[in-house]
């Protein structure tokens, strides 16, 4: 609902689709720059400890945000400024809360199924809170998207401290955070499943992904709608990431989903390229539903991977990466996006973020022989693949 409402405010205040670009930047890019700090913290820290603390943290954001917005006193600053506070408490959250997903699986096979079903919870928020922020910004002010948002941590951190989790304790660890730092960026970047993962993951949210900034010019200027549109293109978007999950929550194993990123990517792209050309409502909001299942197969499959194959001592670490390509990069895209947008239109620019998308859905689909061969040992030493298969 946040998401939504802020992009209708900027847009509301500004008439700049260069300004939801560099908005969404400042809030993105301090998660380029402290995740892999965040990742390290998360291989240190007791994770569910440390989890409600960032929350606690997102709650005062939040609550701030909307007391500024509500009282009338909100200006383009405060926005950014708060932005930029969120990007710094999700650079920790993301990392933690990934790598807290496999501390609370007591079977590895189980673990896919699990982190689809968290996908499963997280896009089912995603569908019904962009549309519910549409219908809201028809009949009041964005505001009240914003304190609904504040008062939800309450039961978020009220949930993670009903958590009884006693086999998790902090990993103290006697060489130095930058040490650290660097032997997490020389095992993920060393290994080649991992880089490959993490390459087309990282292009894929810095060409395709920030298309999202531009949703409000689709909605009101392209497609000639108002707010109520761009809810429910964003919600469609949630439709299609919400079957995604369902499917991946019902795969019995983790084989097979290296074809699957290289699938779902292409018709992401694929998607991103047909909606930068059309000009009606029905057929964008189908197209919407497409990318939104093309990016959270990619995203989810591509996460499931990564935590099978990835030792637990640097699970966070990993996961840093991991949380690097997918939102990292998005704020740079964001920035290249509005700044395309603004001279040469946004469908063009989204037009050029889906043609990179199958470009690189391509290039990593040509390394898959080379990526099964890497990862084959580790799925017969954890009991996923039998040496016979």
């Amino acid at each position: 609902m946040q998401q939504v409402a802020l992009s209708w405010l900027v847009y509301r205040l500004t008439d700049s689709a260069l300004l939801l670009g560099l908005v969404s930047f400042a809030t993105q890019f301090p998660t380029f720059l402290l995740t892999s700090l965040g990742g390290v913290m998360a291989d240190r820290w007791h994770r569910l400890r440390l989890l409600i603390v960032i929350q606690s943290l997102a709650a005062i954001q939040a609550s701030t945000l909307a007391l500024l917005t509500l009282t009338g006193h909100i200006v383009i600053w405060h926005i950014f400024v708060l932005g930029i506070c969120m990007g710094v408490i999700t650079a920790f959250d993301v990392p933690t809360r990934q790598s807290l997903v496999s501390d609370m699986v007591e079977k590895q096979e189980d673990l896919g199924n699990a982190i689809a079903l968290n996908s499963l919870m997280f896009n089912s928020a995603r569908l019904v809170g962009p549309t519910i922020a549409g219908l809201l910004l028809s009949v009041v002010s964005e505001g009240v998207c914003f304190i609904l948002n504040a008062l939800s941590f309450m039961a978020v951190i009220a949930a993670l401290a009903a958590m009884k989790m006693p086999h998790l304790t902090a990993k103290p660890r006697k060489e130095k955070i930058l040490l650290g730092l660097k032997e997490g960026f020389e095992y993920g970047f060393g290994f080649k499943p991992i880089r490959y993962l993490l390459m087309n993951l990282a292009l894929l949210s810095l060409a395709g992904m920030p298309y999202t900034v531009l949703m409000p010019v689709f909605a009101r200027d392209v497609l000639a709608g108002g707010p109520h549109t761009l809810g429910f293109l964003v919600a469609m978007s949630g439709v299609g990431a919400l079957i995604s999950a369902v499917y991946l929550a019902s795969r019995k194993s983790v084989i097979g989903l290296g074809k699957l990123v290289a699938l779902a990517g292409f018709i992401f792209g694929s998607s991103l390229f047909l909606f930068s050309l059309s000009r009606y409502v029905s057929l964008s909001l189908l197209l919407s539903l497409c990318t939104g299942f093309g990016f959270m197969s990619v995203i989810t499959s591509t996460n499931t991977i990564l935590q099978t194959i990835s030792p637990e001592d640097k699970r966070g670490r990993v996961m840093s990466l991991y949380t690097m390509a997918f939102m990292g990069m998005t704020p740079f895209g964001s920035l290249i996006i509005g700044a395309l947008a603004n001279n040469v239109g946004a469908p063009r620019a989204v037009t050029i973020g889906g043609i990179i998308c199958i470009l690189s859905s391509y290039l990593f689909f040509s390394r898959l022989p080379v990526f099964r061969s890497l990862i084959r040992p580790i799925y017969i030493e954890k009991g996923i693949l039998s040496e016979l298969q």
